[in-house]
């Protein structure tokens, strides 16, 4: 697990183009998970294109303290390591 968003925003950024899975915490009990490819990353955020078969919307921003505090986890589809856990 990464300890610095530093170092998140380093492994994200040897990931830009690849297709990934997004697991959100959406409330107590409940999680949503979306389907997309990893577009942009900014000093703060990041950006997923989503599946528009899937998704009402087409882009998702998450902060890089999402992955830090384990809010979300994201799990790219190339590989079969996680990089957080939710």
């Amino acid at each position: 697990m990464p300890t610095s968003i530093n170092t998140i925003k380093q492994q994200l950024d040897s990931h830009l183009g690849d297709t990934l899975t997004v697991v959100a915490q959406a409330g107590r009990k409940k999680i949503t998970k979306r389907h997309g490819i990893l577009k942009e990353t900014f000093p703060a955020v990041f950006v997923v294109d989503l599946d528009q078969d899937q998704n009402n919307f087409k882009h998702v921003s998450y902060s890089y303290t999402d992955l830090l505090t384990k809010n979300i986890a994201l799990k790219f589809d190339d590989d079969e390591a996680e990089t957080a856990e939710a």
